[in-house]
């Protein structure tokens, strides 16, 4: 199976500013990304989708092509990441390359645990599924069925679930999981057909010995800096 390394990273980010490139502990965010995909024996191909120059520019001294320019259309806080993984395979076969399934590796999730990709690839090979997604375990404070949302204008709750009655003891709560942004692996097929990175049958590679971090804030930035500093 050939699987396509895929790291979208456009210029823009209203958050932190050109946070793509920025250096965190002396290597551009996007580095840490390309060293795990790097590193990966499961993909067939590595590459950045930009519209930035100097995100290229960098990408490609760190040892990841940039063989297309991404349009400007698809680098806007609104664009959907569909619409680039899209665009990635189509101006790849242009290039004579075509790819059974895309890994979508996001620069702003800095830290993987070292072989987690080819584990997500090979996980997403076994199952015979049309996605995975990494994630994490849901505390069980959050659990959907402790959770609820308002059912109307009278301010009443109602279980997110849509349960007619609680779970009250917390060993009976089934297991739920949450994405955690690290990892996204979805057959061509299904990016074609139904335009989502999600298809019917999704399974999973559970993260929860790897730090979470999803850079999109300061805050978050921050939590980065001080993972490195006293953690790593």
């Amino acid at each position: 199976m050939r699987v396509l390394g895929l790291i979208p990273a456009r210029g823009g980010s209203k958050g932190i500013p050109g946070k793509n490139i920025k250096q965190l502990n002396g290597i551009p965010l996007i580095g840490y990304t390309i060293k795990s995909a790097l590193a990966s024996i499961e993909l067939a191909n590595v590459i950045v989708s930009t519209e930035d120059d100097q995100i290229a520019e960098i990408a490609n001294a760190l040892g990841v092509e940039t063989p297309f320019i991404r349009p400007q259309s698809l680098a806007s806080d609104e664009s959907p990441t569909i619409d680039t993984v899209i665009h990635a395979l189509e101006s790849m076969e242009k290039l004579g390359q075509s790819f059974d399934a895309v890994c979508l590796l996001q620069p702003t999730v800095p830290f993987r645990n070292e072989g987690s990709i080819d584990a997500a690839i090979q996980k997403f090979i076994k199952a015979g599924s049309e996605s995975l997604i990494s994630v994490r375990k849901v505390p069980h404070i959050y659990n959907p069925h402790w959770t609820f949302v308002e059912s109307d204008d009278k301010g009443f709750l109602e279980i997110a679930t849509g349960d007619q009655k609680i779970v009250t003891r917390r060993q009976a709560l089934p297991t739920a999981y949450h994405r955690d942004g690290s990892i996204y692996i979805t057959s061509t097929d299904i990016i074609r057909s139904k335009k989502s990175l999600y298809g019917e049958k999704i399974t999973f590679l559970q993260n929860d010995e790897a730090v979470d971090i999803n850079i999109d804030e300061e805050s978050d930035w921050e939590k980065a800096v001080q993972y490195i500093r006293y953690e790593r």
